[in-house]
């Protein structure tokens, strides 16, 4: 592997050596290892070309064909070719792909719909939402007055019932839908129906599980929502940014939100990437690509659970699944650590209704979407979910873990990561 990052990088290695050790750390451990953190994939080799290439010197603030700069009129052209991809992908009426992440996009979005103080409903940051849904410390919970639904104690489900209670009580501007740490397939249309009774704004984050709508194995939030944000990496395997679809009737109001009211300059070798994401998910592959990952995170799941291993909700329907790890005589954050050590990264993650604090919680969040981009299958999640359960069972056992990791390392180099063999 040095020969090839030497005469991939040598300019690099020669001008910087300590930033092209860091490379080449990093692209060891993520060949010798297996990464199983939900929200993280492998881009393309065409990805990582573009994303390094010479667009990174232009700048293009404005819109195609509405720039404030000259020079646009091949950046107008990957921009133009991004937002033609995600239409035609999502059945989208407008896209916006400037935004620089999935922050980025939800707040473009609040700024659009909502006035400061205004009332939104989304998922509790505990039972699964994220960040930018109303946590009291992110610009969504300081700006805005959240109110939080969740899922029930007896299922870890969502209750939309509770959803529905909530909006008739609080009359929310906004209501969102999505989460990251939810591994079930959420139906946007009970969402729709609870939002417009109430004549809320539906906002969609599908952040998560983007791919698997792009595969057609989790249904479409775009028919029925305001609108729908996302990354453009995690399960969708392109590069790390954001991305946001609408209606048409909201298109202009949103691009003025992102540009100028929210960033300057849009990364243009980024959204030349995120164009060539969404063409590689155009192709008949993605759809094979989205099922098995499917397939891979239920196997999985179903070896954790007959392991002795406990899952929030059951199981899962989607990349994802939150191992209640305190089942088998840990914390998440001592699993973390002991499987790390074993070649195996996941991230702690509070579980619903979790008794312990969010910095050693009682879970960790598994996601078989990196695993799946190299080519492991049903049978490969059965002897990953036996090393997690092995790992779980002796976290205090350093020479046992350290047999692991040697099995970890000769599994994993078997098989290719996109970008590197």
């Amino acid at each position: 592997m040095l020969e090839n990052l030497a005469s991939r990088f040598g300019t690099l290695q020669q001008q910087d050596p300590e930033i092209f050790a860091c490379l080449e750390h990093e692209m060891g451990r993520q060949k010798e290892g297996l990464e199983l953190i939900a929200s993280e994939n492998y881009t393309s080799a065409a990805i990582q070309e573009i994303v390094g290439s010479v667009l990174t010197n232009k700048y293009a603030e404005g819109y195609p064909g509405r720039r404030y700069y000259g020079g646009c009129e091949f950046v107008d052209d990957a921009e133009t070719l991004a937002r033609n991809r995600a239409q035609k992908l999502f059945g989208a009426e407008h896209v916006n792909v400037q935004p620089h992440a999935g922050s980025q996009a939800n707040m473009a979005v609040f700024m659009t719909v909502l006035q400061p103080g205004d009332t939104f409903l989304a998922m509790d940051l505990a039972h699964g939402g994220h960040l930018t849904h109303g946590m009291h410390l992110n610009f969504s919970g300081q700006l805005y007055n959240p109110v939080h639904y969740g899922v029930r104690e007896s299922d870890h489900r969502i209750d939309y019932d509770q959803v529905a209670k909530l909006a008739r009580e609080h009359k929310p501007k906004m209501i969102i839908a999505g989460a990251s740490a939810y591994p079930r397939e959420i139906d946007h249309a009970r969402f729709a129906e609870i939002a417009k009774e109430v004549g809320a704004k539906l906002m969609v984050d599908m952040a998560h599980y983007s791919g698997l709508v792009a595969g057609g194995i989790h249904n479409s939030p775009v028919p029925v929502a305001d609108f729908v944000t996302s990354t453009s990496h995690k399960t969708l395997r392109g590069p790390r940014s954001g991305f946001i679809l609408c209606k048409e009737e909201y298109a202009k109001d949103l691009d003025r939100v992102v540009f100028p009211g929210l960033q300057g300059g849009p990364l243009m070798h980024v959204v030349a990437a995120k164009a060539v994401c969404f063409g590689e998910a155009l192709e008949p592959s993605f759809q094979d690509y989205a099922r098995q990952v499917v397939s891979n995170a239920r196997v999985l799941a179903e070896t954790l659970m007959a392991g002795g291993a406990k899952l929030a909700s059951g199981g899962t329907d989607n990349h994802l699944m939150l191992v209640d790890v305190t089942s088998l005589g840990t914390t998440g954050k001592i699993a973390e650590k002991a499987l790390d050590r074993a070649g195996i990264t996941v991230n702690k993650n509070m579980i619903p209704y979790d008794q312990r604090k969010p910095l050693d919680p009682s879970g960790v969040r598994v996601g078989t979407a990196a695993l799946t981009t190299r080519g492991m299958q049903e049978d490969d999640m059965k002897r990953v979910g036996s090393w997690i359960l092995d790992v779980l069972k002796n976290v205090e056992d350093n020479d046992h873990i350290a047999a692991v990791q040697q099995q970890v390392k000769e599994f994993a180099s078997s098989f290719p990561v996109p970008g590197i063999d």
